[in-house]
């Protein structure tokens, strides 16, 4: 079977989702010996993508995300390599490619969380845009042969949004963490002082989008000023116009113990990670929680809201709290700082639970899935 992937989120490029993306392919060309792949990157990623396995190709398609080139020259790219099967990534399956293909969903945040705050655009422009996304998130989901949801919660709130879709016609395949286990913990103080950051804090790792809730973070740390005096609250994140609109909260609401650290690439977030009081996730929605297990992996605490799709994948080993509920959020940063026995008893926990998942199981998923529909 000849399988194209859209790899144009590949790698760091992509965050969540080339993280995703990159997972699959490395652990298909582990699973998959017979099949004939052809990975279709962008310029800036086509030269991290180096294929170990010689049934995989790499392809030049360098064509932004959500444009009318991608719309109207990569489905004729596609159709070149006479394709039998392609896997998209993402939900921004071209309007005019009419090939058999599987689309992953990771999360429909754009249907639940449509406010102009959420983008950068000016109102009209953002109403185009979101227009846009319903028709071409609507057309992926129903042209599909079949759909990938990256957890139940996900898979659920597609058949409640899209009620035409039969529930069969979705697969859960959950997504998986990595441990950095060639880290040395002897340079953890070396590394976070490269970054500016001072023991103890709570770490924040992720975009500072709306949803994902950190005005009021910042809000806790806003009360928790004084308790005690040097606990600080860590944000690692590539500088946007999201982080920057949050600085400026900060500065406004004058909160002095929040540390921006920008990016910090994976060889020092391990660093960043274990040297980490708690990891904290405050998000209004999330399709899966992949942050909280890498932390976990790492022997870190995880508190995290109350929102229905963290019990599914971080099970007893996290630390909940009312997701809206500013005092909440402060109540178990005070008990995780406190409490070292409760520390202990989530740090074994989350060992225990990040054993649940794997980059490999979900590729071999994914590979039976691709072969179920040839069949």
């Amino acid at each position: 079977m000849r399988i194209g992937i859209d790899a144009r989120f590949y790698g760091p490029i992509g965050k969540g989702l080339g993280r995703y993306t990159q997972k699959l392919i490395e652990n298909l060309e582990k699973v998959d010996q017979v099949n004939q792949y052809f990975i279709f990157l962008k310029k800036e990623n086509f030269d991290e993508y180096q294929p170990k396995n010689p049934n995989f190709q790499k392809v030049l398609a360098d064509y932004r995300w959500y444009t009318f080139a991608e719309q109207l020259k990569f489905p004729r790219l596609l159709k070149k390599y006479k394709l039998d099967l392609v896997h998209f990534t993402h939900f921004n399956v071209p309007l005019f490619y009419f090939g058999k293909f599987v689309v992953t969903i990771h999360d429909l945040i754009l249907l639940h969380f449509p406010t102009i705050r959420s983008s950068t655009l000016s109102p009209l422009k953002y109403k185009l845009k979101f227009w846009a996304y319903k028709i071409i998130i609507n057309s992926a989901i129903h042209r599909s042969s079949r759909i990938i949801a990256v957890s139940r919660f996900t898979k659920y709130d597609i058949l409640e949004n899209y009620p035409r879709i039969p529930q069969e016609k979705i697969a859960v395949t959950y997504e998986a963490c990595d441990d950095y286990c060639l880290f040395n913990p002897k340079k953890t103080e070396e590394v976070l002082a490269r970054y500016g950051i001072m023991k103890p804090y709570i770490l924040y790792v992720g975009n500072a989008y709306p949803h994902k809730n950190p005005e009021r973070l910042i809000r806790a740390f806003k009360k928790l000023e004084n308790y005690p005096a040097d606990l600080k609250l860590v944000f690692v994140g590539t500088e946007d116009y999201f982080y920057r609109r949050l600085k400026q909260q900060a500065i406004d609401e004058k909160v002095a113990n929040v540390i921006f650290a920008g990016f910090v690439p994976d060889y020092d977030l391990d660093g960043v990670f274990r040297g980490a009081l708690a990891y904290i996730r405050p998000s209004l929605y999330e399709g899966f929680q992949l942050p909280p297990l890498e932390a976990m992996a790492r022997g870190v605490p995880v508190l995290c809201s109350d929102h229905p799709g963290a019990a599914e994948v971080l099970g007893e080993a996290a630390c909940y709290f009312k997701m809206e509920d500013i005092d909440d959020m402060v109540r178990v940063i005070k008990l995780i700082a406190e409490d070292e026995a409760l520390c202990r008893e989530l740090q074994e926990k989350g060992y225990e639970q990040v054993k649940k998942y794997s980059w490999k199981k979900m590729a071999r998923e994914t590979l039976e899935l691709y072969t179920k529909i040839k069949l």
